[in-house]
């Protein structure tokens, strides 16, 4: 019998997932399927008891409902506990399993595809939002030099500081703390890209031969990336190759497979399937 497995958000008709875990199965010759779930903004509880009644064994779940998702898990993981939001439930005969797995696509993305060593870099964060605090335990599991959060509320980024200090060092301050702070890596976890607005960077953020990061993606260069290059990052990139990482690990979760992620990210930038 084919096992069932959804992403479910609102809105959904966007997500690229369906697309990723269909060629993820095809890949690994794994029986199963997966679908799109648009729940009413106050209905993801019911949406995803209705789909486990009906056989569902996991779901990818989107925004707005990350932080519902932990709250219906039975078994959270540390780091879905940690970024205080899940993105992956697993039905087991235990209950409820829930996972966060941006983190470790950012990681992956980064020390995989292209090609960073994190380890003793100088690593910046840009806002203390949800995607920044689920990506801060995978980054300091790297031991970079220094791994910092910038963000307009200095008093949001002083408060990850806080949270995560027994896991490692973090710094905090507003932007124009970290003003000439020459960064390996500096990656937007705002939304930002998403309004089409400029963050308000200061000078000096980008080491030579730096990185910059955008967790947001889309069809040409975002706002950030763009802003990046004028400020003196060398390198660019935006979050579709985050995107299939984390589901890969989502992937793993459900099947113990990994799939790999090269050939299904080459898929999407070439607009196939």
């Amino acid at each position: 019998m084919t096992d069932r497995y959804a992403v479910i958000g609102n809105p959904i008709a966007h997500s690229k997932s369906p697309a990723i875990h269909a060629a993820f199965a095809r890949q690994t010759g794994q029986d199963m399927s997966y679908e799109a779930i648009l729940a009413p903004q106050d209905g993801f509880a019911a949406a995803v008891a209705a789909f486990r009644a009906a056989g569902g064994r996991g779901m990818n779940v989107t925004v707005p409902f990350k932080l519902e998702a932990l709250a219906l898990a039975d078994m959270p993981t540390e780091r879905a506990r940690l970024a205080g939001a899940a993105n992956t439930l697993r039905f087991d005969a235990d209950g409820v399993f829930a996972d966060n797995t941006d983190g470790v696509g950012l990681a992956r993305d980064l020390t995989g595809r292209l090609g960073l060593r994190l380890a003793g870099r100088r690593i910046l964060i840009l806002g203390a939002g949800g995607a920044a605090r689920g990506v801060i335990l995978p980054l300091l599991e790297e031991r970079p030099a220094l791994l910092a959060v910038a963000n307009r509320s200095v008093d949001k980024a002083e408060a990850l500081k806080a949270q995560f200090a027994p896991f490692g060092e973090l710094a905090a301050g507003g932007f124009d703390a970290f003003a000439g702070g020459a960064f390996d890596v500096v990656i937007n976890a705002t939304s930002a890209s998403l309004a089409g607005a400029h963050l308000a960077l200061p000078a000096g953020l980008f080491a030579p031969g730096a990185l910059a990061y955008d967790m947001v993606y889309g069809k040409g260069e975002t706002p950030f990336l763009a802003q990046a290059r004028r400020l003196g990052a060398t390198l660019v990139s935006d979050g579709l190759g985050m995107l299939v990482e984390q589901a890969a690990e989502s992937f793993f979760l459900w099947r113990g497979v990994r799939p790999a992620t090269a050939p299904v990210l080459a898929m999407l930038a070439g607009g196939t399937g």
